[in-house]
């Protein structure tokens, strides 16, 4: 049987959408990742890792090995709380490199560290409740949050991060008790900013004080290219009132979508995991093999992370020196020890939204600031990206972007 023709009568009102769907707006970065891909484009705009740093030889031999030992396993479907085995792994994982004390019975496996902003938005947020969050903050996790229609309320940052006397004026100024903190502590997404060792504890103690969670998202905090490390939110307070969240898209790629949460608090996750089952029964059985088996060659995460560092570090320095020389008097940038982006801020009266509109003309994509500020309206900054760009395209692209600037500065 066929299907019949459409009719001649209008049904533009048979679809009713959801409420919800009025605050929904697709990503600004996932729309600027279509323009990059025009020839010539250089682009500054998505957290991209360095495509050639990943380990595809390696990783090759992992899948093969997956196949040849559990294949048939691999396929079929498995438990939504994820493999055993890399549960087991992340929990080591943990323990080494960011001191975090979790049971394999704490972690759950999830589809990319974007279906953990949906998963926690799910389970804890009715319409009309309070996230806290910086400004400018994440903007996957405000497009997750909207989904749940979310309010937020706003804690100024600087060089230090989150200022924890803001947070603490704000908690006790807010009109309802919030649901939650957001926070990327390390190398924030966007400007790149690390919170302070002293600021973690103030978090931690303000948090506790008021009987607000700390939601911690942590999926740059191996790149490291200078500075001390600092210990984790989650391992100072001992997981009390803390979810932690991390990935596998920057320490090995992004497109196995294989990320982790850790909820130490047993009631949270018996409600997690069924608001997963909903979702996509279970992270992909195939690529949670893959990856342990990647992952448990000795020494093989390690030394891949040791090779993208000075890569990383030297893309870093270049772009921070090339904008010293392109970039017009009155701008200013963020100067981070680690992770993926830098905050720039280029003089009043630039529209980062009306610069990308000619940005085409210079072959150069960035991400403009305003979808990252909520409660405000701020129109003169944008996220540079320096990790995915090769040297030679990191300087030319910056150059690009300054005289861009410069002839918008010359028709104001």
């Amino acid at each position: 049987m066929s299907l019949a023709a459409p009719s001649n009568r209008a049904d533009t009102h048979v679809f009713r959408y959801a409420q919800r769907m009025g605050r929904l707006k697709a990503s600004a970065i996932r729309e600027i990742l279509k323009v990059t891909e025009l020839p010539d484009v250089i682009s500054f705009a998505g957290g991209l890792p360095a495509p050639e740093l990943f380990p595809v030889v390696e990783f090759g031999r992992a899948c093969q090995e997956v196949l040849a030992e559990s294949g048939a396993a691999a396929l079929q479907y498995s438990v939504t709380e994820g493999y055993m085995p890399l549960r087991r792994w992340i929990c080591e994982y943990l323990r080494t490199s960011n001191s975090i004390e979790c049971e394999p019975e704490q972690v759950l496996i999830i589809s990319g560290s974007q279906q953990g902003l949906d998963l926690i938005g799910k389970t804890l947020l009715d319409p009309g409740d309070y996230v806290v969050i910086e400004n400018p903050a994440y903007l996957g996790a405000i497009q997750a949050f909207d989904a749940y229609e979310a309010r937020y309320l706003n804690v100024a940052s600087d060089d230090d991060g989150m200022r924890t006397e803001d947070l603490d004026r704000t908690l006790r100024q807010a009109p309802v008790k919030p649901k939650l903190v957001y926070i990327v502590p390390n190398f924030e997404n966007p400007t790149g900013v690390t919170l302070s060792l002293r600021r973690r504890h103030e978090l931690i103690q303000v948090c506790a004080d008021h009987g607000i969670p700390i939601y911690e998202d942590d999926p740059y905090g191996r790149l490291r290219y200078s500075g001390e490390p600092l210990p984790s939110i989650t391992a100072l307070a001992k997981g009390r009132n803390t979810i932690y969240m991390s990935t596998v898209s920057k320490i090995i790629a992004p497109g196995m979508r294989v990320a982790w949460l850790v909820l130490p608090e047993p009631g949270l996750y018996e409600r997690v995991v069924p608001a997963k089952q909903a979702a996509d029964l279970h992270t992909s059985s195939f690529t949670q093999r893959a990856v342990y088996a990647y992952a448990r060659v000795p020494g093989q995460v390690e030394g891949h992370i040791a090779d993208m560092l000075p890569v990383y570090r030297r893309r870093r320095d270049l772009m921070l020196q090339t904008l010293a020389r392109a970039m017009p008097k009155g701008s200013s940038w963020t100067h981070p020890d680690g992770g993926l982006f830098l905050w720039a801020r280029v003089p009043e009266g630039v529209d980062t939204q009306e610069l990308l509109t000619h940005a085409s003309e210079k072959k150069v994509a960035f991400v403009p600031g305003a979808p990252f500020w909520v409660n405000a309206d701020v129109r003169n900054t944008m996220r540079l990206n320096f990790s995915n760009a090769s040297e030679s395209a990191l300087v030319t692209g910056i150059e690009r972007l300054g005289d861009l600037v410069k002839t918008h500065l010359a028709r104001a």
